[in-house]
């Protein structure tokens, strides 16, 4: 009972707060002495494999020219270069260099407008600039890029390495790389050519589409410049349906909206679909979708909300979980999860708004600094969220038996998946095909999951198997495609071997980039150059370094044991099990 007026207070407050103070988060690189000796992380300040990137300087080039310089010198004496962004939004290892040794290349102040020509309805910006202040300057401009990941604090060059998306299958899709008409790359270069130069990339050059998505190992992306459209409007209302015909239902309602989503609560047997489709910005309305979770937040409530989860894990109290669960998503739709009719009161659906104030949110970035007493939730500084986030795609061919396979696990532990609705439930969206070398193969059904991570990396989650086996039916046997800016260490088993067109982009990589300079071992383990994605050791698959094959990778001494899965036969997961008496290897 004291979680769930914790949680009532948190709402409230997030609700009514409407982001006066924040301390919006701190930059992901630190350093000892001055812009030396210096460690990176992501905007969760934690790795899949908890370990600690270093680099001997964090460099900020103001200007392309000065980046060209910075590459040339590192490219010249052979050193390790990484990007970083404004807030580090990637889960795995893409932005540490390679060894202590290694250089950092903030994008920072690479943040700038370079040209908006509304004639061709085309917008010119460098790589850092974030996802906000793009959407804003169009609208200044009447523009619009349609479709954008929901977040907007990450930056243009971030976004487009990772394939970052919002939901569409219409037109071009939600990918915003589908937008991307030309691009200007820093890459490494010949002694002659004074050991860094510019590749300038338009929609008649084939390597535009290994550059689109490249999660940063081609050079650094220096200008993007985007296809945008005329300014309109959307409509938008959320309805509420029982999940028993989800899959089915997902294929047709993707082809009938053109920015629908689907927020599933499979513990609730229930599903929340986004209507939202294109109207005319002659249409009345100011609707404003200022999305709940990212708005500024209380950390004393999240602290308390955190010991609570940690004391529920501690003692297996699933009916607790499954009641605040329920207490969220009911109060999170009863407040239409952060959607106003004017900015400031909802008073019905639908919500009409223009674009740009309907299609990606994050005031806490943009809050006065009041010394943590409020922060964006996954705040790394306090790290009072603490989670794994787990997202693959499916494609609509698979969609409906994923999600079948989904519910029998459900019927089997109806408990199981309260901890995903704590956050919200399963996020669906949907994206297009794509020609980019690295980009969905088919029209897909993105899932999205965030959940519990114990601080203590030796110790299991309540469920555990459950949330394993669906990680493990998802990619190997729907054969899901990992997000690129997330997941843990195993959606990227033998992940390129997936991708038809995986060879071409390791050609393009190796003429741009022949000596490695922008990859890390991360990144050679993902496209297949070296092994290592999977970390076989003592209690590894409790975080997804590996799939168990041995019961001492998951906690025996906690009576978690390496046991087939439940509907996926071939799915190897850590399950609780408290009469087993022997750790048996499989």
């Amino acid at each position: 009972m004291e979680l769930l007026q914790k949680s009532i207070l948190t709402i409230f407050f997030l609700v009514f707060m409407d982001g006066v103070f924040s301390s919006p988060p701190d930059d992901p690189v630190k350093c000892t002495s001055g812009n030396r000796n210096c460690t990176i992380s992501n905007a969760y300040g934690i790795f899949p494999d908890r370990s600690t990137c270093r680099a001997s300087q964090v460099l900020y080039p103001t200007t392309e020219q000065e980046l060209v310089s910075m590459v040339a010198s590192a490219s010249k004496s052979n050193i390790k270069v990484k990007v970083a962004t404004r807030y580090s939004h990637s889960v795995p290892k893409l932005a540490c260099p390679g060894g202590q040794d290694g250089i950092i290349i903030s994008t920072n102040k690479l943040n700038r407008v370079v040209k908006v020509d509304v004639e061709s309805k085309r917008m010119t910006v460098e790589g850092g600039l974030l996802l906000r202040d793009l959407i804003n300057e169009a609208a200044e401009n009447g523009l619009a890029l349609p479709n954008t990941p929901y977040w907007w604090g990450i930056t243009v060059g971030g976004l487009l390495a990772t394939g970052a998306h919002g939901s569409s299958l219409w037109g071009k899709g939600s990918a915003v790389h589908e937008y991307v008409v030309s691009m200007r790359i820093v890459t490494p270069a010949t002694v002659e050519e004074g050991y860094a130069k510019v590749i300038s990339l338009n929609e008649s050059d084939e390597e535009l589409d290994a550059a689109k998505v490249s999660f940063g190992v081609l050079g650094v992306v220096s200008q993007v410049t985007l296809q945008l459209q005329p300014m309109f409007k959307r409509e938008l209302t959320y309805v509420t349906k029982n999940d028993s015909d989800l899959g089915e239902e997902l294929i047709r309602f993707g082809k009938e909206h053109e920015f629908g989503d689907v927020w599933w609560y499979p513990s609730q047997k229930k599903a929340l679909y986004r209507i939202d489709d294109r109207v005319s910005i002659d249409q009345s309305g100011n609707g404003l979708y200022d999305f709940i979770p990212f708005r500024p937040t209380l950390s004393a409530l999240l602290a308390a909300n955190r010991a609570t989860e940690e004391l529920q894990e501690a003692t297996r109290d699933a009916n607790g979980r499954c009641l605040t669960a329920k207490l969220v998503t009911g109060t999170l739709k009863t407040l239409a999860l952060g959607l106003t009719n004017n900015g400031i009161l909802f008073t019905g659906y639908p919500v009409v708004g223009q674009n740009n104030r309907m299609q990606s949110a994050g005031t806490c970035l943009e809050s006065k600094e009041d010394a943590l007493l409020t922060i964006c939730p996954w705040d790394s500084r306090l790290q009072l969220v603490f989670i794994h986030q787990l997202a693959f795609s499916i494609s609509l061919s698979n969609v409906t038996s994923f999600v079948n396979d989904v519910k029998k696990l459900v019927e089997l532990e109806p408990q199981a998946l309260c901890v995903l609705e704590l956050n919200n439930g399963i996020l669906l969206r949907y994206v297009k095909a794509s020609s980019a070398y690295l980009g969905k193969t088919q029209d897909v059904v993105d899932f999205d999951f965030t959940y519990y991570r114990s601080k203590d990396p030796l110790t299991p989650r309540l469920f555990e198997d459950i949330l394993e086996e669906i990680e493990q039916i998802g990619l190997f046997k729907y054969g899901g495609l990992p997000h690129w800016g997330k997941n843990r260490n195993l959606s990227f088993k033998q992940v390129i071997n997936k991708y038809p067109n995986g060879d071409k982009f390791l050609s393009v990589k190796n003429k741009y980039d022949p000596q490695g300079i922008f990859s890390n071992e991360w990144t050679d383990q993902v496209l297949g150059l070296k092994e290592g994605v999977m970390i076989m050791k003592d209690g590894c698959a409790l975080e997804g370094l590996c799939i168990c094959s041995e019961d001492r990778h998951c906690a025996p001494s906690k009576k978690y044991y390496c046991r087939p899965g439940k509907v996926y036969k071939e799915a190897r997961v850590c399950a609780f099990d408290d009469k087993a008496d022997t750790m048996d290897e499989l």
